[in-house]
């Protein structure tokens, strides 16, 4: 754990949350430190719902995929009927890990250790040999108590959540402010008319930075004029706004942006994106770790993968509006805009790495914001400071982390 002093590690939470133009940023070891990392798992990121992996990763039924969590093993599975189930990634009889590699499922998921053998719902379905050799019952032992522990999930606009805790309010309830925010610009039949293509649609990248500089960074415009200067060029500093939903949404919004054109003819758009903002667009961070972005012809979700203290993965999912937009006829507009997210993304990059070796530094307490450009920012550092102290662990000391 951190050197710290508990009583500062306090201090500077409490000054997180003073007036914005007295506000202090998060402690330099909520950043650094690897036992404030592993904390973070259970009580800021497990605690709510927390974005695991795309839909689309799960490509057919019958399909499941291992997860690394912060360093907790899971496994994402589409079953039989469609539905989506995320489970821990161990068997119930000696630990084993269950999958190693995502693969279509014939039938029943296998351990490799001794070959017992689950269903898509995670019930323990046969135990070879469990009673002596060609015995595959014992006396007592019930299968339907050993099936695999499953993670509360929910799904929404393509993304799986998890939520560790299992006690968090409903996903629906927690997404709606942004989602009735939304539906003035998509209409009623809202984000379902969204489509993942063959092309222009992933895009990862690995930053050597803790996930909440990803996040921070992408909650304000401030930094535009000097780190995306080609971005600034069409879509400037003075035709931003910063947008603030609730305590545990904030982002960004354009006026000014450049709809995807190949050849004089544009992407497909929602049909119900009013006439008079075909060029304004939104960037909001879900908290904790996704970040949206909608325009009137596509749209796409970041998911901010926590690795290590100091090195996040991010990958992004576009997607497109109608089926027809993702034929081959669109495929030129769709590289078109994965290439314009892949300069804007990797150009954030030597920004949240440049602030991350910033915070090993001990002349740097936390920072400034700025009254009126970080406001969205300060909104997400007061969101995590709220979780370190609801978890009630003794700030300075390494804290326990909660039972999966």
């Amino acid at each position: 754990m951190s050197s710290m002093p508990a009583a500062a590690f306090d201090e500077q939470l409490a000054a997180v949350d003073r007036p914005i133009e007295h506000a202090a940023g998060l402690p330099n070891a909520a950043y650094t430190d690897p036992a404030w990392f592993a904390f973070e798992r259970d009580q800021v990121l497990g605690s709510g719902w927390a974005a695991l992996l795309f839909a689309s990763e799960l490509p057919k039924p019958s399909y499941a995929k291992p997860v690394d969590f912060m360093g907790l093993s899971l496994l994402a599975v589409r079953d039989e009927h469609d539905q989506i189930r995320v489970f821990h990634n161990v068997c119930s009889h000696r630990g084993m890990a269950l999958a190693s590699t995502a693969a279509e499922i014939s039938g029943r998921l296998r351990c490799p250790y001794h070959s017992w053998t689950y269903d898509l719902a995670g019930r323990l379905k046969s135990t070879p040999h469990i009673g002596g050799i060609g015995v595959h019952h014992a006396p007592g032992f019930d299968c339907a108590a050993h099936g695999l522990q499953p993670v509360r999930s929910a799904c929404w606009f393509g993304v799986v959540f998890i939520n560790l805790s299992g006690d968090a309010p409903p996903l629906a309830s927690h997404i709606e402010p942004l989602a009735q925010r939304w539906r003035a610009y998509t209409g009623d039949a809202g984000l379902a008319a969204l489509r993942v293509a063959p092309s222009g649609s992933q895009l990862t990248l690995t930053i050597h930075a803790n996930w909440k500089l990803a996040v921070e960074n992408y909650c304000e415009a401030y930094h535009l004029p000097w780190v995306h200067p080609g971005l600034n060029a069409y879509s400037p500093l003075d035709q931003h706004y910063g947008v603030i939903i609730n305590d545990a949404m904030s982002g960004q919004g354009t006026h000014v942006y450049n709809l995807a054109e190949t050849a004089g003819v544009h992407l497909p758009r929602f049909a119900q994106w009013p006439a008079d903002a075909l060029r304004r667009a939104e960037y909001i961070a879900l908290y904790p770790n996704l970040l949206l972005g909608l325009q009137a012809d596509h749209a796409f979700a970041l998911i901010v993968q926590p690795q290590a203290p100091d090195q996040s993965r991010e990958q992004v999912e576009i997607r497109y509006v109608g089926d027809a937009a993702a034929n081959d006829a669109f495929s030129a507009h769709r590289d078109a805009v994965l290439a314009s997210w892949e300069t804007v993304f990797g150009e954030d990059v030597f920004a949240v790495e440049g602030m991350q070796r910033g915070r090993l530094s001990p002349a740097f307490r936390g920072g400034a914001f700025s009254p009126i450009l970080d406001t969205p920012n300060h909104n997400f550092h007061r969101w995590v400071a709220a979780r370190y102290r609801a978890s009630r662990a003794p700030s300075g000391v390494t804290p326990t982390r909660a039972t999966p």
